[in-house]
């Protein structure tokens, strides 16, 4: 078990927990792609995630924290993986210059997608850019430049800082 857990006060039900399921994730952002089309969707999910993003690094304590990639990946492993929220497994962050790169794994969005689906990260993109603009302190765009359901072994995040 993790070291870094959930605060107690998350408890949002106290007999089924925090947890709800995939396929209920999958509706929502299908649902949504219906009712705002696949762009508005997109910006809207991003921007829900960006902000659950945020408020996670300051659980965390990783505001501010700068670019410290053992860290962050630990406790983002702790928080979003199989021992915390299962949003995704998050195996390395790599800072290149102006950009910041995160590899992730069993992401929601990618679940129970077919090879060669052409569904990009969103929610997830943006709580990973969410928690990495609290942990520099600066803007981010991110983007999805790999997928594993077009090959990759990773769904690789990009970070390009703005400004």
């Amino acid at each position: 078990m993790s070291s870094v857990a959930i605060p107690a006060v998350n408890q949002l039900r106290t007999e089924l927990g925090d947890f709800s399921s995939i396929i209920c994730f999958r509706a929502i952002v299908t649902g949504t792609e219906d009712a705002l089309g696949e762009k508005a969707a997109a910006i809207a999910l991003i921007a829900a995630g960006r902000q659950r993003g945020k408020q996670l690094a300051e659980q965390l304590g990783l505001t501010g924290a700068g670019i410290n990639s053992e860290k962050i990946v630990s406790l983002l492993q702790a928080a979003l993986g199989k021992d915390g929220t299962r949003l995704c497994i998050i195996d390395n962050v790599v800072a290149d210059g102006e950009k910041i790169l995160v590899y992730c794994r069993e992401t929601i969005c990618s679940a129970g997608e077919l090879q060669g689906s052409d569904r990009k990260l969103t929610f997830t993109l943006g709580a990973i850019q969410g928690v990495m603009e609290q942990v520099t302190g600066r803007r981010l765009r991110g983007k999805q430049v790999e997928s594993v359901l077009r090959g990759s072994s990773f769904d690789v995040i990009e970070l390009e800082v703005l400004g």
